[in-house]
């Protein structure tokens, strides 16, 4: 018989399927080298979205809430191409000491 390679899809899809078919999420998760949790979150994801919800998900946040506005942003880019040398320090204090538009 020989090797097939599974996708991480398909391995997901049958975990899931056993866990379905009444095998208990420990045997499984143990079989297949996850967590329980991990695979009681493939089982949410599953009766919410189907197959689709077993593909891999960013983990990307959808914002930064500590991210400087697009205005300074720009302004250091700006700086930092003009002055490369320039560390924090330098450019902290001309942005402080430059007049505000």
């Amino acid at each position: 018989m020989a090797l097939v390679d599974m996708t991480v899809v398909e391995q997901r899809y049958r975990a899931v399927l056993a866990v379905l078919a009444g095998r208990p999420v420990t045997e499984v998760a143990a079989k297949v080298g996850v967590s329980r949790q991990t695979l009681h979150v493939w089982l949410a994801r599953y009766r919410e979205s189907g197959l689709g919800g077993l593909v891999d998900q960013s983990h990307r946040p959808v914002s930064c809430p500590h991210r400087a506005e697009a205005a300074v942003e720009t302004a250091v880019y700006e700086l930092r191409r003009h002055h490369p040398r320039w560390g924090l320090r330098r450019i902290r204090h001309e942005q402080r000491s430059s007049p505000s538009p």
